[in-house]
């Protein structure tokens, strides 16, 4: 068995990466909302915090009832109790990724983390 995963992915209204790719320790999903459309539910969570890079476009996230406007290459972080709930511009679709992980689950990264192998 092959120590990596390869899919590709298509623009699809969301798409989910766990089962795609057998991920254990996080949840990823590709979000593209059209121009005016949003998310249909407002959201929290239990344990896990949710990362969110916005690739594309331009919309809104409310959280905790504070509007916060986004644009392609921004980045936000959510803490897991925070409600929160995205939208597309009225005139611009949004395409964002979303990276949900345990909150300070994070025992070690980069140099830490990584062993440095002879080729």
């Amino acid at each position: 068995m092959a120590n990596f995963k390869k899919v590709n992915v298509a623009p699809e209204a969301r798409v989910e990466l766990h089962d795609l790719l057998s991920l254990t320790g996080a949840e990823i999903s590709i979000n593209n909302l059209p121009a005016g459309a949003g998310v249909p539910f407002v959201h929290s969570h239990k344990k896990n915090e949710e990362i969110y890079a916005v690739l594309s476009g331009k919309g809104r996230a409310v959280i905790d009832g504070e509007a916060v406007e986004l644009t392609a290459g921004d980045w936000i972080r959510v803490a897991p109790a925070a409600k929160r709930q995205f939208s597309a511009a009225e005139d611009t679709a949004l395409r964002f990724i979303c990276i949900q992980v345990q909150e300070n689950s994070l025992e070690s990264y980069t140099k830490e983390d990584g062993v440095l192998e002879e080729a």
